[in-house]
């Protein structure tokens, strides 16, 4: 295999989710291709944005969009102009943010304190966002760990094939039928979890694993104890109030909790109090294992814990029979979509599985997030898209992006420079505007890391989730694809158990005005969750009405220029688009600075910078021409991938 096809086969889709091309699929033999997938829960699809990518509505890879895509246009001479425009504005946005890196810039000194010893070439890393800092720190012992957990299921395996009553019932029966092996493969998978999962939580909270252990319980008792009508909103309530809670008491620390119930010194405890043992609670807050501040990540556990007590609800209403027996597929080849929507049986409904579940060790701190019945059906039958090859080539490709990464950290200092409030009056337009693009770029990064890490970390123990960044971050134009691209698996919890029973855009008889005013409210509910479940900062929920407010001039503009209207004229109709998405990109980067970055007084500062002089707004027009040519490219980029069969719907 040479060089450049490796490198393609490194970069495919195929290698980054099998759920983008259906290459892992069963044959389409196994049940009609007409016929739509059976849903069978209140998460029914009213609109397209739940829509499975690269996927038709049969459950089978999307094959029709060959015929309508465009003829390539990657050698006309169109994009030769476009590949001149591209060769030479990279380069100039990397050496700009380069040059206010260096130390003889004017506000080194005033950032260098940020910066730590590096190994590249003799260059300072900038490893001073704190979020980011925390992974990269601990790289070497999560890999470790990424090695003994896998490892020590087999030896488990090894040693306990199947659940020795399950094996006796078997023996009896001298049939070794595949739901009961597959039934015997969920209890030793799950009994390992449990297992591990408790020594895992202990090891990273210590004693404030009896918190965690606390609020899953009471999660569980809803969904298990209260009438199925009442659990919805019940669960909705507790989830919430837990988030808030959390944040408010930052973690209900033991010595407030004695303190609360009299047994302190009767004041707050001080550092000598808790030296001292004088205050049992203070006492067990000095072993809060690895990470102390359980809450801080506990946000994504909250996702995990609405998605059992849902999809346990739901499985209450489901209909007599099984719909797979009913559409007679492999139960071992299913796709995600069948594995999410169908309910796993009422005895996995169990403690011990939930608990497995909500602290699987691989997913358990930032995702990727599974539902829970796709959750079970993986546990009963490994997916036919994890192969030994294709999970290699996702390790390689983990580690280009980190090596990415660190090459962006010792040479762009964007986020040190941003952190120090420095003197905006020092930099060009250019450099202004190269600061928050690269600025915008490291979060993208910072966030895909950790992400493909534990994703790989599933991947080995035999656990598929769903990818979380499909796409680059400057390979988007459009907001709400964006949005369907980035946090993938978030954004797809969202569509499931938020956007869906909401009403969606109110489904095909709420057409017009009224239907897309309905999908804008609702997009606005979902994005104030986001925001608050992000963190409880004024900055984040900013974050998320600007981006529901950035939505609306897509919705309109297509209501202005309707596709269908200039299938004749494709060449101009790309061209209008090109326009709007130049606008998309400006407003979502607007946006990602203020949630993300430098907030709204920082942006205001780049922003006055940037348009402040003659010279900025020659800039700033020079910039959109760049990002006209960046779009033409991204609109080619799905054709070609629609030519193959593949439409991402983002």
């Amino acid at each position: 295999m040479s060089l450049l096809s490796y490198s393609k086969r490194l970069f495919s889709l195929d290698t980054l989710d099998t759920r983008f091309t259906g290459s892992s699929w069963p044959p389409s033999s196994t049940a009609s291709s007409s016929e739509k997938p059976q849903r069978i829960d209140p998460a029914k699809s009213v609109t397209g944005l739940d829509a499975q990518d690269g996927v038709s509505k049969a459950g089978q890879p999307q094959g029709k969009g060959k015929d309508n895509a465009e003829p390539s246009k990657w050698a006309t001479p169109e994009f030769f102009l476009y590949y001149i425009v591209i060769g030479t504005a990279v380069p100039l946005m990397l050496k700009s943010v380069y040059d206010v890196s260096q130390p003889s810039h004017p506000n080194y000194s005033k950032y260098e304190h940020l910066l730590s010893p590096g190994w590249i070439l003799g260059r300072k890393v900038d490893n001073s966002d704190q979020q980011y800092s925390g992974f990269r720190d601990n790289i070497p012992y999560m890999l470790i760990l990424l090695t003994v957990h896998p490892s020590l299921r087999r030896v488990y395996e090894l040693f306990y094939p199947v659940d020795r009553r399950k094996n006796q019932a078997l023996q009896k029966t001298d049939q070794r039928t595949p739901e009961l092996q597959a039934d015997a493969r969920l209890d030793r998978r799950a009994r390992f979890d449990v297992g591990f999962a408790s020594i895992y939580l202990l090891v990273l909270h210590g004693t404030s694993a009896l918190k965690v252990l606390a609020i899953l319980y009471a999660n569980f008792t809803i969904a298990k104890g209260l009438p199925r009508s009442y659990v919805p909103l019940a669960t909705w309530v507790f989830n919430i109030g837990i988030l808030f809670a959390n944040e408010l008491c930052k973690g209900y620390p033991y010595a407030g909790i004695a303190q609360l119930l009299g047994a302190g010194t009767g004041a707050l405890n001080t550092s000598s109090d808790l030296k001292a043992n004088k205050n049992w609670g203070g006492v067990l807050d000095s072993y809060g294992g690895l990470l102390p501040r359980w809450e801080v990540l506990f946000n994504i556990t909250v996702l995990r814990l609405i998605s059992f007590n849902l999809d346990y609800c739901w499985s209450l209403s489901r209909v007599e029979g099984s719909p797979l027996e009913k559409k007679q597929l492999d139960q071992s080849m299913l796709s995600e979509r069948n594995r999410v929507d169908t309910p796993a049986k009422s005895e996995d409904y169990s403690f011990r599985n939930y608990f497995a579940y909500v602290l699987y060790p691989p997913l358990y701190l930032a995702g990727p997030i599974l539902t829970f019945n796709d959750f079970i059906s993986q546990l009963r039958y490994t997916p036919g898209s994890i192969s030994r090859d294709r999970t290699t080539l996702y390790g390689i490709r983990f580690l280009v992006s980190l090596l990415t990464m660190e090459v962006m950290l010792h040479f762009l200092y964007a986020v040190a420079i941003s952190k120090t409030q420095p003197a905006w009056d020092l930099y060009t337009p250019f450099q202004l505007s190269m600061l928050g693009y690269f600025n915008l770029h490291i979060i993208w990064l910072k966030l895909l890391l950790p992400w493909r890490f534990f994703r790989l970390w599933a991947l080995l123990d035999g656990i598929d989730p769903p990818e979380n960044m499909v796409r680059c971050m400057s390979d988007n134009y459009s907001a709400l694809a964006f949005w369907r691209g980035w946090h993938r698996s978030f954004n797809r919890w969202i569509v499931r158990y938020i956007y869906i029973p909401l009403g969606g855009s109110g489904g095909p008889g709420a057409r017009g005005s009224g239907g897309k005013a309905r999908a804008v409210f609702n997009m606005l509910v979902v994005f104030t969750f986001v925001a608050l479940w992000h963190d409880i900062q004024l900055n984040l929920l900013i974050w998320g009405w600007l981006v529901t407010l950035f939505v609306l001039p897509e919705v309109l503009a297509g209501y202005a220029f309707p596709k269908r209207k200039w299938k004749d004229n494709p060449g101009a109709y790309r061209m209008i688009c090109g326009v709007g998405a130049v606008g998309n990109i400006l407003m979502m980067m607007a946006a990602n600075l203020v949630g993300f970055a430098v907030g709204l007084d920082g942006l205001r500062d780049l922003v006055r910078g940037i348009v402040g002089s003659y010279s900025g707004l020659v800039f700033l027009a020079a910039a959109c021409v760049a990002l006209f040519v960046g779009a033409q490219v991204m609109f080619e980029l799905r054709e070609h991938e629609l030519r193959h069969g593949i439409k991402l719907k983002c």
